[in-house]
């Protein structure tokens, strides 16, 4: 059995293998990094931001992203505990999927499909650059994953999925760092609940491979 006193220097050591620096909590316009540009008045939705479609927008395609690599889990053998996990992400994020693709078409603005089969394909390159958005896969990191199997996938969907919230946190950080971005309050909300959902699953995934490290490790 793996010491309880053990986990946290194991979760520690997994933050500087991921990379993660650390959330930082989002505050409002804290260094204006463009004009606020009002958007589309004529459609009745005044007091959104250029960045604030960004946003919404970008995130449809980060979730989509997501929604493929958790769909992944039952057939690439990953265990019971990544399963459960997986299957709270795919629900969550089509919620919200849906949600910013009503914002964006009550405001006559582009609507991203956010259909998941558009994201990758074996065998094809898919990802669009300007689908991109960062903590995002390449689609050599996608096939990477896709290959894996069991434990290998266990763990390295660990590993990107970690890298791919991070992403979410760093576009919420962007958003609210625009002047007047995030200040609406539908964008708020949703830019807020996205920044505390993938915190706290980011510390969760980092104890979870810590945990399969650490149990690797011990077989050996």
């Amino acid at each position: 059995m793996t010491p309880l006193r053990a986990l946290p220097v194991l979760v520690a050591l997994v933050a500087g293998i991921t990379g993660r620096a650390g959330a930082q909590v989002p505050t409002a316009a804290a260094t204006p990094a463009s004009s606020p540009v009002t958007v589309r008045p004529d459609t009745g939705h005044v007091g959104y931001t250029a960045a604030d479609v960004h946003f919404m927008s970008g995130m449809i395609h980060h979730h989509a992203q997501a929604i493929v690599m958790a769909g992944w889990a039952p057939d690439h053998g990953a265990n019971q505990e990544i399963r459960a996990l997986c299957e709270r992400i795919v629900v969550g994020q089509r919620d919200e999927i849906v949600l910013m693709q009503h914002w964006l078409g009550d405001r006559h603005e582009a609507v991203p499909s956010g259909d998941p089969s558009h994201v990758y394909m074996r065998g094809m390159s898919m990802m669009d650059p300007s689908m991109m958005m960062p903590g995002m896969l390449t689609d050599q990191q996608m096939a990477q994953l896709d290959s894996a199997r069991g434990p290998t996938f266990d763990q390295l969907f660990l590993r990107f999925m970690i890298q791919h919230h991070e992403g979410a946190i760093t576009m919420v950080n962007e958003l609210f760092a625009s002047q007047g971005g995030g200040e609406e309050d539908n964008v708020y909300r949703m830019a807020a609940n996205v920044f505390a959902d993938q915190t706290t699953e980011i510390d969760r995934m980092q104890k979870m491979l810590a945990a399969l490290m650490f149990g690797a490790n011990n077989s050996q």
